[in-house]
């Protein structure tokens, strides 16, 4: 039977091999490789563009980012920074987003489900939140959250299911976030469920949520 430190040190090592195995975006095996967004040869990702033709421009996007954006009807704006904005983001592993809200805005719930999200509160007041996933008891769907003030930072855990509100009436909010993603998606979850295309079956929507399919056929509409 191994020693005890070398036992620890085994699982040490398995545990990094393991947490490498699940990373969201592989790690880059070179210096960088900045998307080459013509080629035609289709990857998990995007083809290196030829290293001798990189220049600054590959790393850079006057973006903006200090400036408002104009708020949606659910009252926010999220200005995603990600390799299909700056090619040499490809591998790796990481975006930004600045999100604005306006008073009483929410940035509805949704996931990514190929990114962590840290967020940071540039100005205003923001009520947020996750839920756990279904299982393992005793925290299944165990919904989480926190007011957050000007100058905080919250974790959202990749694949789970978040939001932000602006809870003040009167003034804006604004608020940087950082994800473990070169493309970390987002699925809307109202806008999954109720506008796919083509929609779900109202039968099923009606079971799952336990309601009238005329409810269902509302919502859908």
């Amino acid at each position: 039977m191994a020693s005890s430190p070398t036992f620890l040190l085994l699982v040490a090592l398995f545990a990094l091999i393991s947490w490498q195995a699940v990373a969201s975006d592989p790690g880059p095996l070179q210096d960088f490789c900045v998307a080459d967004m013509h080629s035609p040869v289709r990857v998990n990702g995007f083809v290196c563009k030829n290293p001798m033709d990189v220049n600054a421009d590959d790393f850079f996007k006057a973006a903006a980012l200090d400036k408002p954006r104009v708020t949606n009807k659910v009252g926010s704006n999220v200005t995603l920074i990600n390799v299909m904005q700056i090619a040499g983001l490809n591998t790796l592993g990481i975006s930004i987003a600045r999100i604005d809200y306006a008073p009483l805005g929410q940035n509805p719930p949704h996931t990514h489900p190929r990114a962590t999200e840290i967020l940071t509160v540039l100005e205003g007041t923001l009520y947020v939140g996750f839920v756990t996933s279904n299982l393992p008891a005793p925290n299944r769907n165990k919904f989480l959250s926190k007011v957050l003030n000007k100058g905080d930072v919250f974790v959202f855990p990749v694949g789970l299911i978040h939001f932000q509100f602006n809870p003040n009436p009167h003034q804006p909010a604004v608020a940087i976030a950082a994800l473990s993603s070169q493309n970390p998606g987002a699925i809307t979850i109202a806008n999954a469920v109720f506008g796919s295309d083509p929609t779900i079956s109202d039968d099923v929507l009606a079971k799952a949520f336990q309601v009238e399919k005329n409810t269902i056929d509302w919502l859908q509409g």
